[in-house]
């Protein structure tokens, strides 16, 4: 059932996630989805473990696909006016490649404060139960954070290997299944896995982090992009679109991005 801009927030508030929300048209789903896999034969397959967390600084299309407008008006009703993206990630699952993202909350690992952090998940390609589509906790984001420890192995999706300690009532999670072009929203303290893919197709999606002005970076200088509205508190250095695919320009803001964010890594490391 698709969610509406009227009860957007309500349920977003309520559960700690809202889904589907469609943003761009199948061709246009597509037509991303070949951009990104020009890039990937240039440059080599994503390394979801290495790679940039700020691949919208580099590559003009995916700074258009961050500010887009339809994705925006959504992210605006739930975090206001005021909108700064402070990162970017590939999610991607070869057919039966085996790998899986653990139960984790994203605010554990992320160093900001307040929680007024929302990730908008866009899918540029079927992402269903069978090929390891999220599923999300509903209402986990009200509670305590729970305690996490880091585990070893290559085909955990994420860096460390972050998981929640304790057990999960998987009964009461749902699976947040998308076609090409939708979007989920689900905020930072939702606690949310998937599985692995078993399908032919390759699973893709991009997690796009937004952020309002009011937070902050716990451990040291940051940097993020200010996208609507205004920054009042200057909580990080605001970064500069770019004007085409991996200039000079680009190259060069990605770089100086990357390494403060590299810096709070080892930080929080």
């Amino acid at each position: 059932m698709g969610i509406t801009r009227e009860t957007l927030s309500t349920t977003f508030n309520a559960n700690g996630f809202a889904s589907p929300l469609s943003i761009l048209s199948y061709e246009e789903a597509l037509g991303y989805r070949l951009k990104l896999e020009a890039y990937e034969a240039a440059r080599g397959q994503v390394d979801p473990k290495t790679q940039s967390r700020k691949t919208h600084l580099l590559l003009k299309w995916m700074f258009d696909l961050v500010n887009h407008k339809n994705i925006l008006d959504n992210v605006e009703d739930i975090l206001g006016e005021n909108i700064l993206c402070w990162g970017t990630s590939f999610f991607i699952k070869e057919p039966w490649d085996g790998t899986f993202v653990s139960w984790h909350q994203d605010i554990t690992y992320w160093g900001l404060e307040p929680d007024d952090v929302l990730t908008a998940w866009l899918a540029l390609s079927p992402v269903t139960k069978d090929s390891g589509c999220m599923r999300m906790l509903p209402g986990s984001h009200k509670k305590p954070r729970l305690e996490h420890h880091e585990t070893s192995g290559t085909a955990n999706l994420l860096t460390r290997g972050q998981e929640i300690s304790s057990s999960i009532n998987e009964d009461k999670a749902f699976f947040i299944e998308l076609q090409p072009g939708e979007i989920s929203l689900h905020h930072g303290g939702t606690a949310h896995a998937s599985a692995p893919n078993m399908t032919n197709d390759r699973r893709i999606g991009i997690a796009i982090r937004y952020i309002s002005p009011n937070v902050k970076s716990l451990a040291g200088d940051e940097s993020a992009i200010l996208l609507r509205g205004h920054d009042d508190y200057g909580h990080f250095h605001l970064e500069a679109a770019p004007e085409n695919n991996m200039d000079a320009a680009a190259i060069a803001e990605h770089e100086r991005a990357n390494t403060l964010r590299q810096a709070i890594l080892t930080h929080l490391s």
